[in-house]
């Protein structure tokens, strides 16, 4: 069986869970910038670089894997959010990229296969690419709407690049996450699409929107709707949320997606909404049972945590998720459904 055939009967028989983020594991790490930097030899100051943690310190990126593999998650995505020659620029470790990636997807595969040699659980191994600091869709100057810093092919072949580095380090499939422009996921799934071709063989997606205010929109202005008709040609093995909001807010979103999705859906909302210091405090026990209450209405097929969660949370979450019936995957359906901003279908 593929990993993809493997994800869907493991799907069909339980409701999966995905493990949480590494950012705040690396800063409980306390690491020197020294110890970012490592050997690596890079002229700036490299305090922050949580991607790059994986070349220099990949025992801390084991740590915190085997902890969420510990709470239950068979779901582990790799630490390279930032792990992209656009966002790795402002570091000046461009030409560190494809050791990232290739570190970062090693080192969870191995994490994942240790651990399924031991009780035999399925696990599998999700490349993450996150959105980069650019965007496609709208103008960093306010003078000049036209103006923008990067292209769509130079971006398609950043992301290119990210994900045949994350093959070619173990991952499984290729996450694409945080998405707060629809232009730049769409770059990701051609650069994804032209590396099928390349390689002779299928790279299965999961896409991962995020939302930037309540009324459901992303940073670029598409409805939660009008988002998945856009890249459901794609067709990604998983389709959902994830970061924007707390389980509470994200509820409304995430029952919209259910019904309109023909695919597994995974949503892995923040620990709540961030306090005034921007730091989350809500308990697992809350988060957990906001997330149960998805499950019982029949919403979801994956879950996991975003910012502000930790171990602590995924494992509540597998708790309470253990044992209900998995959403049921509606039927495509034959109407031709479009998008700008807004859905629209066209008539049968």
């Amino acid at each position: 069986m593929s990993a993809l055939e493997k994800l869907q009967a493991a799907a069909s028989e339980a409701i999966l869970v995905k493990d949480g983020p590494y950012g705040t594991a690396i800063q409980n790490a306390k690491l020197a910038a020294e110890e970012y930097a490592g050997d690596t030899g890079l002229a700036q100051d490299q305090k922050g670089n949580n991607d790059l943690v994986n070349l220099t310190q990949p025992q801390v990126i084991r740590a915190i894997c085997d902890k969420y593999i510990d709470a239950g998650a068979t779901l582990l995505a790799t630490n390279t959010f930032n792990a992209n020659r656009i966002s790795q620029a402002d570091y000046g470790a461009e030409s560190l990229v494809a050791d990232i990636n290739i570190a970062a997807a090693r080192i969870i595969r191995e994490a994942c296969d240790e651990a399924t040699a031991k009780d035999s659980r399925p696990r599998f191994v999700c490349g993450a690419m996150g959105p980069t600091n650019k965007t496609l869709s709208l103008s960093p100057d306010v003078e000049d709407p036209g103006f923008r810093e990067v292209t769509f092919d130079e971006v398609k072949d950043v992301y290119r690049e990210q994900a045949a580095a994350l093959l070619e380090g173990g991952a499984d499939f290729i996450l694409i996450e945080t998405i707060f422009d629809t232009l730049n996921c769409k770059a990701a799934i051609m650069g994804v699409k032209e590396l099928e071709r390349e390689l002779g063989r299928d790279v299965p997606l999961m896409i991962s929107l995020t939302l930037t205010d309540l009324s459901g929109r992303n940073l670029s202005g598409h409805t939660v709707e009008a988002f998945w008709y856009t890249v459901r040609h794609a067709k990604p093995a998983t389709i959902g949320l994830n970061c924007s909001f707390g389980a509470d807010q994200l509820r409304p979103h995430v029952q919209l997606l259910s019904g309109i999705a023909d695919t597994l859906l995974m949503a892995y909302p923040n620990a709540g909404l961030p306090n005034e210091l921007g730091e989350y405090d809500e308990l697992p026990e809350t988060t957990a049972g906001l997330i149960r209450e998805w499950a019982e209405n029949g919403r979801v097929n994956i879950v996991g945590g975003c910012c502000g969660s930790t171990p602590e949370h995924i494992a509540a979450m597998a708790v309470a998720v253990e044992g209900v019936k998995p959403r049921s995957i509606p039927a495509a359906d034959t109407v031709m459904r479009l998008a700008g901003l807004e859905p629209f279908s066209i008539a049968a």
